[in-house]
């Protein structure tokens, strides 16, 4: 190897040494969109994280600082420094030490309550932006939402069209999310609207946001759910009310129409899933995906649920009492409810010898009929077993 002169060794080495902090310039070039939001809600939570880590900092940072001064202070070349081998309290470092904490862990416990409460998902926004309060009146976009294998399905009730993988809004409008999945549990994430949702077979969750920013955003799902799961995004186009307009009639000019029979066929695993749009969407089927009957003939969730309350039974039959009671609590189908076997009288019941298990030479209990010993046949008593089974052991040996 050539030897370098003194200059240049030195700057090859300094460039090898900070070569990885170069990339920090390439930062800038980032979207960090969970700390750059478009939505309000999204906005809040963003603040709740730089309020939290803040607060947590002003523990940290002195902490580390102190570390540091301590360590060069009281070194062992430093005989200038006061040495105290008998110190053991300090009130006033005692206070210092729990005070600040104590003092932060409050104030982060009282934000971090208050922000539960104020971004329940479930809970309807307020406003649309800081210092714009929503208008009475205003009503929000409904969008029904299904997580399917690979994909998302996208139900404007109100407006009567569907998509697949393409979700569209206009901005400063409320959106009220009604969510839920087709085979296996799922999250909902559209990072510049606002936090993830769990999605589920069987069950409903909502999410309440509000867009503020037209622009394309990324939506994800935010739980592994099988094969095709890192393929299962979709876009959410953020427009002004002309252009979501726009949008609408696009959607509603294609010919095709979603009703409970193609979806049977949609709901089948399916990878990299280009936009699909729908001009027209049978009434009730979000309802009919939520309750798990989409298919015909098939009962609802909701509907034998109902009849469960009612006494349970066949649950095609919305008879109460009709069928097998769910836990023995059901009204006959004719007559009074009968009896337990334990309520009954000796005499109702009748007799009979106790036959589950063949009695064993020795054994207590009774096999006539109606002997109350009866039914301790099967009751082993090892004071009558055990010299039994020496005689029988004494046998196997002679």
């Amino acid at each position: 190897m050539p030897h370098l002169p003194p200059v240049a060794s030195a700057a090859r080495t300094l460039k090898g040494r900070w070569a990885p902090l170069a990339l920090l310039a390439l930062l800038p070039g980032c979207n960090m969109v969970v700390m750059n939001p478009s939505g309000d809600v999204a906005l809040q939570q963003r603040d709740l994280i730089l309020i939290s880590v803040g607060l947590m900092l002003l523990i940290v940072i002195p902490v580390m600082v102190a570390t540091v001064v301590f360590a060069w202070r009281y070194r062992a070349g430093n005989k200038d420094a006061a040495y105290d081998p008998d110190f053991d309290h300090s009130t006033m470092l005692e206070l210092g030490i729990w005070s600040a904490p104590l003092l932060i862990i409050i104030f982060l416990g009282a934000v971090t309550w208050s922000s539960t409460h104020l971004l329940d998902p479930y809970r309807p926004i307020d406003r649309l932006k800081a210092g714009q309060p929503l208008k009475a009146g205003v009503k929000p976009l409904e969008v029904q939402v299904v997580a399917l294998d690979w994909k998302w399905l996208f139900i404007y009730p109100e407006l009567g069209i569907a998509t697949v993988n393409e979700l569209a809004a206009p901005i400063d409008r409320p959106i009220t999310f009604r969510i839920t999945a087709s085979s296996v549990m799922n999250s909902f994430y559209i990072p510049a609207l606002a936090g993830q949702i769990y999605a589920m077979p069987g069950m409903e969750t909502k999410l309440h946001a509000v867009l503020n920013e037209p622009g394309t955003f990324d939506g994800i799902a935010a739980h592994y759910s099988g094969a095709g799961f890192s393929d299962m995004k979709f876009k959410m186009l953020g427009m002004d009310q002309s252009g979501f307009a726009q949008w609408v009639e696009r959607v509603k000019a294609d010919p095709r129409r979603l009703d409970a029979s193609l979806y049977t066929r949609l709901e089948k695993p399916t990878e990299k899933v280009p936009v699909i749009r729908f001009a027209t969407v049978e009434d009730g089927l979000f309802g009919k995906i939520v309750n798990r009957c989409v298919e015909p003939g098939k009962p609802c969730m909701s509907d034998m649920m109902s009849h469960d309350r009612r006494g349970g039974g066949d649950p095609h039959s919305m008879r109460p009492g009709s069928g097998n009671p769910p836990v023995n609590d059901a009204a006959p189908m004719h007559g009074d409810k009968a009896e337990g076997a334990l309520l009954k009288d000796p005499g109702e019941k009748g007799t009979s010898p106790h036959m589950t298990k063949e009695r064993l030479p020795g054994s207590p209990g009774n096999a006539a009929p109606g002997n109350e010993r009866n039914r301790d046949m099967t009751a082993l008593d090892p004071r009558t077993i055990i010299p039994h089974a020496r005689a029988a052991g004494a046998a196997d040996r002679a």
